[in-house]
């Protein structure tokens, strides 16, 4: 299985905000720390927002914060918002009907169990153990310069 870069970057941008905790993101300094367009970027924060993985604050000092905590936001979250198919064969498909074996195939119950493996696998991990993972993220992501000393936002409890 291959994830798309939209989840990809979608699980960079929630430990952008994750490791810069307490204070709001802007989207065009996460496009510069990972090398990425804002366009692509504000194109992936749509789904997120709407699953409510991040909220936005509009306006001149505006930007991004997780919609809750990063404990609590299981890389099987991401996924989810982000991949339009976890079909790994045909038989996964609308079209399967074709296929005579489809009710009794060896094939797609051994795909659906790695399926449901993976699956998992993936809702064992936080955004918050990626980042814990990586104790130089925020020297990593440039959160340590001047203007990340500024005092962080309130941010309200979830």
């Amino acid at each position: 299985m291959r994830l798309t870069k939209q989840t990809n970057y979608a699980v960079r941008m929630l430990m952008y905000c994750a490791a810069n905790e307490g204070r709001l993101s802007r989207i065009p300094e996460i496009a510069k720390a990972y090398g990425v367009s804002e366009l692509f970027l504000f194109k992936i924060l749509q789904p997120l927002n709407k699953a409510g993985l991040v909220e936005t604050v509009r306006g001149r000092n505006g930007g991004v914060r997780l919609g809750k905590p990063a404990k609590e936001i299981s890389l099987f979250d991401v996924v989810t918002v982000t991949e339009d198919s976890f079909a790994m064969a045909e038989c996964f498909e609308d079209s399967a009907a074709e296929c005579p074996l489809v009710d009794s195939c060896g094939l797609n119950s051994a795909l659906r169990k790695a399926l449901n493996a993976f699956f998992d696998v993936l809702a064992e991990y936080s955004i918050d153990d990626l980042v814990r993972a990586r104790p130089q993220i925020n020297f990593l992501l440039g959160l340590t310069g001047e203007d990340y000393r500024k005092p962080a936002i309130s941010v309200p409890a979830a």
